[in-house]
């Protein structure tokens, strides 16, 4: 036992390392491991004292990317800001208890007119922080809390809007508007003293696609644009630092997340010190949501998940409020899933003990590594954000919205061929789940009709999986008219082994269109493929089965079947080899489906032919 005690490994060097990994390989070099992100930043497969960087000692100081307080949660836990969900003012001042009372610490709910003729903020506003994006309502909001007989300087937390988000979202840009609302803040300063204003809002950029390095920029940029309007209407500088609040969607990609809302810290304390704010001021207060982006409609549960990884890497990325989304909140959430969702943080705090650690994430080679890089490839995006004029006079021209645009067509592309996975949706979805169809929200008057506004192109709110849940309702349609489920018919060669692998391929693939497979017997013989084609009910079929099979009984089999049945659309799974491609598809395979497939175009293209057939029947 001291034996095994006093046991060491021998250190290794990178190259060491390097050269058994690449024995390991095959002949491929490690190099061949790195992976390359949205943000143009490669990923190696091993981070090491190499790639150690001088930081910060300390949080609280420097350049803030280890947090803005010098014991991080320890002293100033993040708050728990669950957006509270109502139908009546009664109803929210009843949530509002009930959630003070089960962990939330902040006052977060969705503004409505009917709201502000309520008066909700007198049990609770001088006991809680507020936590609320009041978009194109904030003024009338305040207006309204201002008149009311209470003590404004215990007001605290944030009551914010962010024009230009909501320019972005509507496609019209109001300058008229935004310098009445500049006037507005300095005057509701006075009021308000304690309270945050003034937001910075990136959720509509990262809902229309964008990837962490456009977010910071343009954070960053709308920060700036914002800081130098609030001290031409009159606020010093420090003032208008302290009216300020950042806004991001944390999404799926965990260390990409948690290095986004470090590298805001260190963009914002570099922006700071040039205009040479007190150091007590360089600190950026943020808050965040969990993405919606990311969220799906169908296998609901599975956001679960997702939320508790965004949830996670929010904390570790060091927010000082975090609204996490309810699993259901795509088609309308309950009692039951916003309490999950609370729940979710509770735990992070209470069983994780994550407000018992200072920055957690400080010191690793890897976060370090993409910390710095994000923060340096985001200055130069927000320097090319200047150089296009600044913040409005860049989106006045559609540059950043095609920037945005161009990543999202990527990251569609990659959706769509399923290089990248959406667990229960384009891949291993449930075809026997009841379609969730979501409510139709009431389009909302544009916030800008009283002000002149000139159009701009609008980034659209979009999420991941809605390419994918159309299909999915495409599906339910057709089964809805027909009173059958859309369906392609497996036609399995050889034994079980043989055709197994192609046929669970296939299986996969075709439901996340939503359309069944129907399988055959294992199939040997013309004789047995000639039954199973006169019993099914579907035009699509598709060979399932190993490349020998399809030589040795498929063109036959294909041949005497395509005669026959001319009708009926013919797919092979697989690719076989460029100079038998061409064989196939004259002895009548329309398509060959295989891994490198564009997923949805394929699935698209059945349902529509499905569509086609019934319309022409009825």
């Amino acid at each position: 036992m001291e034996k095994i005690r006093n046991q060491s490994f021998s250190k290794k060097s990178t190259n060491e390392w390097k050269e058994k990994a690449e024995q390991s390989l095959k002949g491929k070099t490690v190099e061949s491991l790195h992976t390359t992100t949205f943000e143009k930043i490669i990923l190696k497969p091993l981070y090491t004292r190499e790639d150690e960087l001088p930081v910060s000692d300390y949080p609280g100081g420097s350049d803030y990317r280890r947090g803005i307080n010098p014991l991080g949660y320890l002293t100033n836990e993040w708050k728990v800001a669950q957006q509270i969900s109502y139908q009546t003012a009664d109803e929210l001042m009843l949530k509002l208890r009930q959630a003070v009372e089960k962990g939330q610490t902040v006052l977060s709910f969705e503004v409505s007119k009917e709201l502000i003729k309520a008066n909700v903020f007198s049990e609770f506003y001088d006991k809680y922080p507020i936590a609320l994006n009041a978009n194109s309502l904030q003024t009338d909001l305040l207006t309204k809390l201002g008149s009311e007989y209470i003590e404004g300087e215990k007001v605290t937390g944030y009551i914010a809007s962010d024009p230009i988000s909501l320019f972005v979202e509507e496609g019209l840009l109001s300058e008229e508007y935004l310098q009445e609302w500049f006037k507005d803040i300095r005057l509701f300063n006075e009021r308000f003293p304690q309270l945050r204003t003034v937001l910075i809002n990136t959720v509509p950029y990262h809902n229309g696609g964008a990837h962490a390095v456009q977010e910071l920029g343009i954070a960053i940029a709308t920060g700036v644009f914002y800081l130098q309007q609030l001290q031409d209407s009159g606020l010093d500088l420090d003032t208008a630092l302290s009216k300020m609040v950042f806004q991001f969607s944390i999404g799926s990609n965990f260390f990409m997340e948690v290095a986004k809302l470090r590298a805001a810290r260190i963009l914002w304390n570099r922006v700071t010190e040039v205009y040479g704010a007190n150091t007590a001021k360089h600190g950026m207060q943020i808050t965040a949501s969990t993405s919606s982006f990311t969220k799906t409609v169908f296998d609901q549960h599975v956001n679960l998940l997702r939320t508790a990884n965004e949830a996670f890497s929010a904390v570790l990325g060091g927010v000082q409020f975090l609204h996490v989304g309810a699993f259901d909140e795509m088609t309308g959430s309950n009692d039951f899933s916003e309490r999950l969702a609370r729940n979710i943080q509770l735990i992070l705090k209470e069983e994780s003990h994550l407000q018992k650690v200072i920055d957690p994430a400080g010191g690793s080679w890897y976060i370090e590594s993409l910390t710095n890089q994000l923060a340096e490839k985001a200055w130069e995006f927000f320097k090319q954000i200047d150089c296009e004029g600044g913040i409005l006079e860049g989106l006045k021209a559609g540059w950043p919205q095609k920037q945005i645009s161009e990543v999202y067509g990527k990251r569609n592309l990659d959706i769509q061929t399923r290089k990248r996975s959406i667990v229960g949706t384009n891949v291993y979805a449930k075809l026997d789940e009841i379609v969730p169809y979501k409510q139709l929200m009431k389009k909302a008057e544009s916030s800008f009709v009283k002000y002149s506004s000139i159009k701009m192109a609008a980034i659209p709110q979009r999420r991941l999986a809605e390419p994918f849940e159309e299909l999915r309702i495409m599906a339910k349609q057709f089964e809805e008219k027909t009173g059958s489920v859309p369906s392609v018919a497996m036609l399995c060669l050889g034994e079980l082994k043989q055709h197994k692998a192609r046929l669970d391929f296939m299986k996969g693939f075709l439901a996340a269109g939503g359309i069944k497979s129907i399988e055959s017997k294992p199939i040997s013989k013309l004789d047995d493929a000639l039954q199973f084609m006169t019993a099914i009910n579907t035009n699509f079929v598709c060979f399932c089965g190993a490349n020998e099979q399809y030589e040795l009984e498929g063109h036959q089999i294909l041949t005497a079947l395509k005669a026959e049945f001319p009708e009926r659309t013919f797919f092979l799974a697989g690719l076989p080899e460029n100079e038998r491609q061409s064989q196939w598809m004259e002895e009548g395979i329309k398509q060959f489906i295989h891994v490198k497939s564009n997923c949805y175009e394929t699935l698209s293209s059945i349902l529509g032919e499905l569509e086609v057939t019934v319309n022409a029947e009825q």
